[in-house]
């Protein structure tokens, strides 16, 4: 058996009776978008632990629905707890879709989607449609963001319903080239806001 132990910054450490249940997910926040610009969690802000507590970080997107139409879903890290958002980011972006009319059907990679050393956003989803029934859902994984020593790799999958009333399993992966630590992200739309929506936040053990 085990405790999680809490403190004013969330959860911080782990207590044991018996042996450790390893690889456990522990929750630590949820942001719910109203109408929302932008949703960031930094490190030390509002109870967000991002630091070397864990070495592996779950993000869990839940029917994010956008206010504008036809946008894109996308996220930035910072290393200057939330400063700026402005790490270089190396990406592969690939994804399936197929359409309610049957007449597309394809696996493709995205050219434009992904990163050379870009310190601009990086794009989970696009063309997402603000109808009252469409939205995405899916995760993103996050390792070891305050290494000191090593890139921070990342990777993606995003579920959505297309403006044109498509379905899309979107891959994305990559690494933020930077030996310093990550301490915050931040995620939007590259127009409007986030209507609604929750993401929620895990550590790992």
């Amino acid at each position: 058996m085990s405790i999680v132990t809490l403190n004013d910054r969330g959860v911080r450490s782990v207590s044991t009776f018996g042996s450790l249940n390893t690889g456990s997910m522990v929750f630590i926040k949820k942001l719910t978008a109203s109408s929302s610009s932008t949703l960031s969690f930094v490190d030390g802000t509002s109870d967000v632990v991002l630091d070397d507590t864990y070495k592996e970080y779950l993000f869990t997107f839940k029917n994010i629905h956008p206010g504008t139409n036809n946008v894109k879903f996308q996220f930035n890290l910072s290393a200057d707890t939330g400063s700026n958002y402005n790490v270089a980011k190396t990406t592969t972006y690939f994804k399936t879709q197929h359409n309610e009319g049957d007449t597309i059907a394809e696996v493709s990679y995205s050219v434009g989607r992904d990163l050379a050393q870009g310190t601009g956003v990086q794009i989970l989803d696009e063309n997402l449609g603000n109808d009252n029934d469409q939205n995405l859902s899916g995760y993103l994984r996050l390792f070891n963001p305050s290494s000191t020593t090593f890139v921070k790799h990342f990777t993606a999958r995003i579920s959505d319903h297309l403006q044109d009333d498509a379905a899309v399993d979107a891959y994305i992966a990559g690494y933020a080239n930077t030996t310093s630590a990550v301490d915050a992200i931040q995620f939007s739309m590259n127009s409007g806001n986030i209507d609604a929506g929750d993401i929620c936040l895990y550590g790992i053990l």
